[in-house]
């Protein structure tokens, strides 16, 4: 059984795996909890740095059945539909090969490289715009 699970701490859980220093700012989080001796979160997005056309997203996971139709629909609802920006950017390191196949099978496009900005090498920005 699966929930969604909207708060704080689902950025707190993010931040946690993406090697970030443990703060995005001001941020939302939406989780995708499963029922495993408690609820457990197995996948989150953090919202951060949103400025009115655009918001960053961090994304973590653990395992790979979490990415349902309705978490999907959900973590692009609330920036396309609710924050109504025009377009979502998200970061990876140059050496994270399993997270750029994931965002370019949700149709990010490459639009930058940060030569060495990142400790696997370059870092990579991704965008979405809105449909």
């Amino acid at each position: 059984m699966k929930r969604i699970c909207v708060g704080h701490h689902v950025v707190d859980w993010v931040a946690k795996r993406t090697n970030e220093f443990g703060n995005f700012g001001a941020s939302q989080g939406i989780g995708l909890e499963e029922f495993r001796d408690g609820w457990k979160i197995i996948a989150g997005v953090a919202y951060a740095e949103f400025n009115g056309v655009n918001v960053v997203c961090h994304i973590a996971a653990e395992g790979r059945r979490w990415a349902t139709r309705e978490y999907l629909g959900t973590i692009f609802d609330y920036p396309f539909t609710q924050l109504k920006v025009q377009r979502i950017t998200v970061c990876v390191g140059e050496g994270n090969a399993a997270s750029r196949r994931f965002v370019e099978h949700l149709g990010f496009t490459l639009e930058a490289r940060l030569n060495k900005a990142h400790p696997s090498g370059d870092l990579l920005i991704y965008k979405l715009g809105k449909p």
